[in-house]
């Protein structure tokens, strides 16, 4: 019930493939996105798209490439967008955005669900971004506390926690200093679980499974969402608490989940597209920030771990899976 609303790679180095790029039709201009690394993630991006009538063949065309998320291919599939070239570059997550940055100062690019872009160096400022990337942010004040606080609540014994974390994402990277400087307050022993590629995950299961900890937080970084039914059900097999950051991975079976909705960050990119093919420069559109950040609870996958969350954390949720 709902209280509130608000890839793979392929072998090889520096290498990518157009995995899709839809006839253009005999009127009209058709524009092109390039889109790096095509997911289930992107269908709201698609579905806004649609609703706001770009249609497929008719007016719009998409160019994917797939990499396996080392930088070397992703700054390959940004040279060969860069190179078609494509109207609109839209890039999930930080390292993909920069990838995009470094291939282009011309094509406008959205990046959604991004680190602190000012930080990472892809905008100027919020406010006035300054140059050809626009977007939106998954950070908000004090998120990494809060995240702590409703993990502590939840899970009131959990002492030793594991964050599963992509080193090649800046974003990932930002959280981890963060939680580093907070877990003392709540009594928290971090432990790093560091995951770049596929064969990564089976040697961060075998550590989990060897050095247990109490609980593990996960991202949403873009590299690991093709893995996240593994951790799901490796953290259920295991009776091990899971808080995920998007609400997509609690529906699939994890625990919990807080953070800004990553459907909402897409259709958001979706508007901001439309916005610069309509004429809109990236520069006079701020990067968004979140409002609203999105509980969610699981009480089917808590049952299955034998964990009683406290009524009073149940009751903070926005959505409770039964």
């Amino acid at each position: 019930m709902r209280r509130r609303d608000f890839v793979q790679g392929i072998a090889g180095s520096a290498t990518v493939w157009p995995l899709a790029a839809h006839a253009q039709s005999a009127t009209g201009r058709i524009q092109r996105i390039g889109i790096i690394d095509d997911s289930p993630s992107w269908d709201p991006f698609r579905q806004q798209l649609r609703e706001l009538h770009y249609m497929q063949g008719q007016n719009l065309a998409y160019v994917y490439l797939r990499t396996d998320s080392s930088p070397g291919q992703l700054d390959a599939a940004a040279a060969a967008l860069a190179q078609l070239p494509v109207n609109v570059i839209a890039a999930f997550g930080t390292p993909r955005a920069k990838a995009a940055q470094r291939a282009t100062k011309i094509i406008p690019i959205v990046a959604i669900s991004i680190s602190d872009p000012v930080k990472a160096g892809l905008v100027t400022s919020l406010a006035h971004p300054g140059g050809n990337i626009t977007g939106n942010t998954i950070l908000g004040p004090d998120i990494v506390t809060k995240k702590l606080q409703i993990l502590k609540d939840a899970v009131p014994g959990a002492a030793r926690v594991a964050y599963l974390w992509n080193p090649d994402n800046p974003a990932t990277a930002e959280i981890l200093e963060d939680l580093r400087n907070a877990a003392p307050l709540f009594h928290i022993t971090l432990i790093s679980l560091e995951a770049r590629t596929e064969v990564d995950f089976d040697r961060v299961f075998a550590q989990m499974s060897s050095d247990r900890p109490d609980a593990v937080l996960t991202t949403s970084d873009p590299a690991h969402q093709a893995h996240m039914p593994a951790v799901i059900d490796f953290l259920l097999k295991n009776r091990i608490a899971g808080l995920c950051q998007v609400r997509e991975h609690v529906v699939a079976g994890g625990l919990m989940s807080y953070g800004v909705s990553l459907s909402d960050l897409f259709r958001m990119g979706a508007l901001y597209t439309d916005k610069i093919l309509r004429g809109t420069k990236p520069e006079d559109l701020p990067i968004a920030q979140p409002v609203t950040f999105e509980f969610v609870i699981n009480l089917k996958t808590a049952k299955a771990i034998g964990l009683d969350i406290p009524a009073t954390v149940i009751a903070r949720a926005d959505e409770v899976i039964e």
